[in-house]
């Protein structure tokens, strides 16, 4: 089985209830695509997004490694399910480093992911300071192992590498460095889940309209998380449109 294509949108700390008209536009421009589409709005607007997003998947951009609790201003992976999400974003960079989380937290968080039915999107990425002392490689090894739990399968997760100096940057990096990164995962996947040359590989890091098809040639890249471009229909539709064509 190969893995499926995925277009996924990460909304980050944008957006309000008027922002959802950009679901009703892709669903016009895209009402058969040729990949699956994934879009991940800040928590006030899972519930709504849901409501209205028909083929497109609606997913949380974070959970809480606890059912419930009292853990004021976090969310629940089961609270996600109630309101309509099928996926949830686990260890961006962001919460890497804005909220210093580390693999061991992201393995627990996407255990609950998972236990509450969740597909987990679980981010790996090397900042430049590694990238530029060749750490690279050892960097996303070490991730993967730390932030997989065992029970991931190739239905339940999703892997994204997403080098952190290219997020928001407008920097991308190499077609070849790409494709090292994701050949070098999908080696770890298989060496170590029976299932793991079937888990969809995205790639993430300032990708847009005018580079998505070049990305999308490249091996092991099954997808794409983006950013800042999928904040609007105009940006994201031509990315769907890239995927679908690959």
């Amino acid at each position: 089985m190969a893995p499926r294509k995925l277009a996924a949108g990460n909304w980050k700390m944008n957006g309000t209830l008027a922002a959802l008209a950009e679901i009703d536009r892709l669903l016009a421009d895209h009402p058969q695509p040729g990949c699956d589409v994934l879009l991940c709005p800040p928590a006030t607007l899972v519930h709504a997004a849901a409501a209205r997003a028909g083929h497109i998947a609606i997913g949380g951009q974070d959970c809480h490694a606890q059912a419930s609790g009292a853990h004021t201003g976090d969310i629940a992976a089961a609270q996600l399910v109630d309101a309509g999400a099928s996926h949830v974003i686990i260890g961006h960079s962001e919460r890497r480093s804005d909220h210093g989380e580390t693999d061991i937290q992201i393995a627990a968080k996407a255990v609950a992911a998972h236990q509450a039915g969740l597909v987990a999107v679980i981010c790996v990425g090397e900042t430049e300071a590694q990238r530029d002392a060749g750490q690279t490689l050892d960097v996303i090894s070490a991730q993967l192992a730390g932030s997989m739990p065992e029970g991931a399968t190739a239905a339940n997760t999703v892997i994204a590498y997403e080098p952190v100096w290219a997020i928001g940057t407008g920097r991308t990096p190499t077609s070849d460095q790409i494709a090292e990164v994701h050949a070098l995962m999908r080696q770890r996947l298989s060496d170590r889940f029976a299932d793991g040359g079937d888990v969809a590989l995205l790639y993430g890091g300032s990708v847009k309209p005018g580079n998505a098809a070049e990305i999308f040639a490249i091996p092991h890249v099954n997808g794409a998380l983006v950013g800042g471009a999928s904040l609007k229909a105009q940006d994201f539709g031509p990315i769907i449109a890239a995927l679908s064509a690959a």
